[in-house]
């Protein structure tokens, strides 16, 4: 294991007494990411975390940082002047992070500060031997450790647990995709996820989310990453927090989009219409927040999820979607063949056009 000190150290012979990790404004046109060879430097100590791939998902989503391990050469992360991780070797150093979070924590029903040292320890020293650091250090990857694994466990309840609550043997076993979770500490997860306390404390936070009106776009790259492409392409000018605010929220032809833009789209075509038909004294529709439908399993299905919701809606006469998608009637994800049913009769409607 490399220290900081020893880092540092180094980072001098290479950089001229430069704190090693850290990138001046001249520096950054470069997107290159920097490098340093452990070899170079007195290894004083070895990780305790196995870096073969026997336990699945682990560590064989992040072979090149093994790769570079093994031949001892370390990238340099950088950051901005506001101290924020920029560039190509932190956004990887990050998904190491990740990777070492979801696989070597125990997935408990408790809060980072209850996890023993010794495993904190651990991630420490397998990220210092991948990455040099630099600012923040041992504190800033386990900050970011913390909140990955907080981030992994709410994946787990919102995909593989809520959907499935009348599943009982869908929950018995963990997910395919994550195959080194321990079945013991699956089933305990599991169920202070479908506990009562639990369940109100998500219903809660479901209220809150669903008044958040304006979502971000910035995916992987951060506040700290489109502050670094904005100093690229407006040099000179300050960017302050209203500016990223702004810009994280709009889309690629620079609108935000109005979430309340649906509802009055569909408004202004009701009342077109009848208009048209010379229907009057119809007032304006009311709209209502149906929590209850079904759940796609991931954020592959939606097309199919929506053409389904749009099929039942129309093939109801009674018009009862409303209390079939009611709050309270959380259903799991559709069955594979409702989703074979609309996709087969798209594919048919589709076809005789085409002939």
């Amino acid at each position: 294991m490399v220290s900081q000190d020893q880092s540092k150290q180094s980072g001098s012979k290479r950089n001229g007494g430069e704190e090693l990790g850290m990138v001046t404004p001249q520096e950054k046109s470069s997107k290159k990411m920097k490098f340093v060879s452990s070899a170079e430097t007195e290894q004083t100590s070895t990780t305790t975390i196995s870096d073969d791939s026997k336990s699945g998902r682990g560590m064989s989503t992040m072979p090149r940082v093994v790769k570079r391990k093994l031949q001892k050469i370390k990238p340099i992360v950088e950051y901005n002047k506001r101290g924020k991780g920029i560039g190509q070797a932190h956004i990887e150093m990050q998904s190491y992070i990740g990777v070492l979070a979801r696989s070597r924590v125990p997935l408990v029903d408790k809060k980072w500060a209850e996890i023993p040292k010794d495993i904190k320890e651990q991630i420490w020293e397998a990220v210092d031997m991948a990455f040099v650091v630099g600012q923040g250090g041992k504190n800033s990857v386990l900050t970011s450790a913390a909140k990955k694994w907080k981030d992994f466990k709410s994946t787990l309840t919102r995909h593989y647990i809520l959907p499935y609550i009348n599943d009982r043997e869908r929950l018995s076993q963990p997910p395919e995709t994550y195959k080194f979770l321990e079945k013991a500490q699956w089933d305990a997860f599991v169920a202070s996820r479908l506990s009562k306390e639990f369940q109100s404390v998500h219903s809660q936070h479901a209220q809150i989310r669903e008044k958040l009106e304006y979502n971000h776009r910035l995916s992987r790259k951060g506040y700290a990453g489109l502050e670094d492409q904005l100093e690229e392409t407006m040099p000179g000018v300050e960017i302050d927090r209203s500016t990223l605010w702004k810009r994280a929220r709009q889309d690629k032809h620079g609108n935000i989009p109005d979430p309340k833009e649906a509802k009055n789209i569909v408004n202004s075509a009701i009342k077109i219409y009848n208009s048209h038909i010379g229907r009057q004294g119809r007032k304006a529709p009311i709209w209502k927040t149906l929590s209850g439908t079904s759940k796609q399993p991931s954020s592959v299905e939606c097309g199919y999820y929506v053409m389904r919701f749009m099929r039942d809606i129309i093939m109801d006469p009674s018009l009862a979607f409303e209390k079939t998608f009611a709050k309270g009637n959380e259903e799991g994800p559709f069955p594979q063949e409702a989703i074979d049913e609309v996709r087969n009769e798209w594919a048919e409607f589709v076809s005789l056009h085409l002939e």
